[in-house]
């Protein structure tokens, strides 16, 4: 976190999360306008831990083999040969990803949820970790295709980056003079120490009282009058998880409410639909207000 903290300066709690959702094994999705970092933010994450980097610039051309890859009939051999997309990676920003068609938004699905691609009757594994770093800008709706629940649902987080404060951003502009200090930075762990962190995440403890504490917080969220749509139990799976590896990067083997309350507007406010929304940026933003509301109205374990 302090190494990407060098290039993407005044955001600490948005890299917390968005190495809890590494280390989770699950996916993030930034929603913001362009320009304040999310780019920075994927990059410098997979360099900091020496992961294979693979960036696709999504369009309404997009095909789902240009993601994907395909099968290429070699004249010399006389027979197809597999070529692998640019998802055969460790971490794969898929930028702009709202604004390719929803088939190509699709062929993504299999891969975030098995971590595998099924390409002309074959399946073929993704070598782990894999972890993609979606962006989209919700401000922009002229031709773009929003992403359906299912998708959504495949990201663990969500998150917004913001502008920066009035400080960090002024000096920001007088020391970058036209450098891209993300190819300055070295790798502080490996792919194997990231294999290493998520598996104990696996063996992190979330005690019976607090599991009671964040399945409430879910059930509130299908049960309160200004939601239309409450968290799934996929979402709930989700909460839990990302709860644990936010423990983790606290230096814990075990959870506290702590833990729930500061990953859980991340990983449910994209999983519940607000209650007579009429567009996405406004379902998103009351979305999570109706969050933080639950949060403080139901009871903490101690």
């Amino acid at each position: 976190m302090a190494n990407v903290g060098g290039v993407l300066e005044g955001k600490p709690r948005e890299i917390e999360l968005a190495v809890v959702a590494l280390l989770a094994g699950g996916h993030l999705l930034i929603e913001d306008v362009p320009g304040v970092g999310k780019t920075t933010l994927a990059r410098a994450l997979a360099r900091s831990t020496g992961l294979e980097f693979r960036r696709v610039q999504f369009t309404s051309d997009l095909m789902p083999t240009d993601v994907l890859g395909g099968s290429i009939f070699d004249r010399s051999t006389g027979r197809f040969d597999f070529r692998p997309g640019p998802i055969f990676t460790h971490v794969l920003l898929a930028d702009e990803i709202n604004r390719t068609t929803p088939k190509t938004q699709s062929a993504l699905l299999e891969a975030m949820g098995e971590r595998r691609v099924s390409i002309d009757g074959e399946t073929r594994e993704l070598e782990p970790p894999f972890f993609v770093v979606a962006t989209q800008n919700p401000e922009e709706f002229f031709g773009t295709y929003p992403l359906p629940e299912s998708q959504l649902d495949r990201f663990l987080l969500r998150l917004r980056l913001g502008y920066p404060s009035r400080e960090v951003e002024r000096a920001v502009i007088e020391r970058r003079r036209g450098a891209d200090p993300v190819e300055a930075l070295s790798a502080v762990a490996s792919g194997d120490e990231v294999l290493a962190a998520q598996a104990a995440v696996d063996g992190g403890r979330v005690e019976a009282p607090l599991l009671d504490y964040l399945h409430e917080i879910v059930l509130a969220t299908r049960e309160s009058p200004l939601l239309e749509l409450g968290a799934s139990t996929r979402a709930a799976l989700a909460f839990e998880r990302a709860t644990r590896a936010h423990a983790v990067v606290a230096g814990r083997g075990y959870a506290t409410p702590d833990d729930v309350q500061r990953v859980a507007v991340a990983a449910l406010a994209h999983r519940v639909r607000v209650a007579g929304a009429r567009d996405l940026a406004g379902d998103r933003a009351d979305a999570a207000r109706v969050i933080r509301d639950l949060l403080d109205s139901l009871p903490v374990p101690v």
